[in-house]
């Protein structure tokens, strides 16, 4: 009974931090209104990481230990360098829709590495779950594009992306186990600064600060200080309750929300047909995160 309460905490912690990250997308083609995409991938975390070493100091959190500094770095760049800023770019070329389905694919992406860094072994019926997600995230890709399938520049961004931010989930919930879900992502946060200042500098040296719309700064102040920090809180104790394979597939509703946050911010047309995708989408999430998932001892 206990452990099926601590899954259910996994869960819950889950769909918050995944509720935080649904409005990324829409936010982030809001700030492109007033701000480079640089600055977009380096400006979020500067603020993110200045929010987390005044956390850090206030609360004397212990420094991290051997190995786990180079664990943060591989962290730092899925989820602080590499999925910000391959979605920035790619949000030049496609709409947040698209962008959203194309993230559908990290559920699998993630599951993928709990099996191969976090040592699980997911059961049959979790796989069949999963890949059906996958398919109906496809489906809920043509009804939500139509028959514009996006540039293909713009869909290797965000195939980068997910593949960055799968690894940096990984390893962040590894890491989570031992240090703390907000640590992480905090000393993450840390690590990544000395790049992303002169990045963020060097990105916006010829801006028109006064010209930016308000709308551009609600879209950064969301995505710096809710998806670059606090929604990892969640997330990554979502992911270290685990199993982390179970939890991932929380990742298939974002989509599912991302579309309806497009429609509300850009006034997207959400027909029924795309609400029948969503609810495929929404069952084998659930069949997923039900699925037996084995964890084997890791050894260091």
């Amino acid at each position: 009974m206990a452990k099926q309460s601590m899954k259910y905490a996994g869960l819950l912690f889950g769909f918050i931090g995944i509720a935080s990250f649904s409005l990324s997308l829409p936010m982030t083609k809001l700030a492109l209104h007033g701000f480079p995409p640089l600055f977009l991938g380096a400006g979020r975390a500067v603020v993110a990481a200045v929010i987390a070493a005044l956390v850090l100091l206030i609360t004397r959190s212990a420094l991290p230990q051997g190995t786990q500094w180079f664990r943060l770095v591989v962290v730092a760049l899925g989820v602080v360098v590499g999925f910000p800023f391959f979605t920035s770019y790619a949000l030049q070329y496609v709409p947040a829709s698209h962008g959203a389905v194309m993230i559908g694919l990290l559920p699998a992406a993630t599951a993928v590495v709990a099996v191969l860094r976090g040592k699980e072994r997911p059961s049959k019926v979790f796989w069949v779950a999963a890949v059906m997600g996958a398919l109906a995230v496809g489906v809920f890709a043509i009804m939500t594009t139509g028959t514009e399938s996006g540039p293909a520049l713009g869909d290797l961004f965000l195939v980068a992306a997910v593949v960055l931010a799968a690894i940096g989930y990984g390893e962040g919930g590894l890491l989570s186990r031992e240090i703390g879900s907000w640590q992480t992502i905090s000393w993450a946060l840390v690590v990544a600064l000395p790049v992303m200042v002169p990045l963020a500098w060097t990105s916006v040296a010829d801006l028109n600060w006064t010209a930016v719309p308000g709308l551009a700064w609600l879209g950064f102040g969301y995505i710096s200080v809710i998806s670059m920090y606090l929604g990892f809180f969640a997330w990554y104790r979502g992911l270290a309750i685990g199993p982390m394979a179970s939890v991932s597939q929380i990742q298939l509703l974002q989509p599912v929300l991302t579309i309806v946050w497009s429609a509300l911010f850009f006034a997207e047309i959400v027909g029924p047909s795309v609400w029948i995708a969503a609810a495929a989408v929404i069952a084998c999430a659930g069949i997923a995160v039900r699925a037996r998932v084995k964890t084997l001892a890791i050894t260091r």
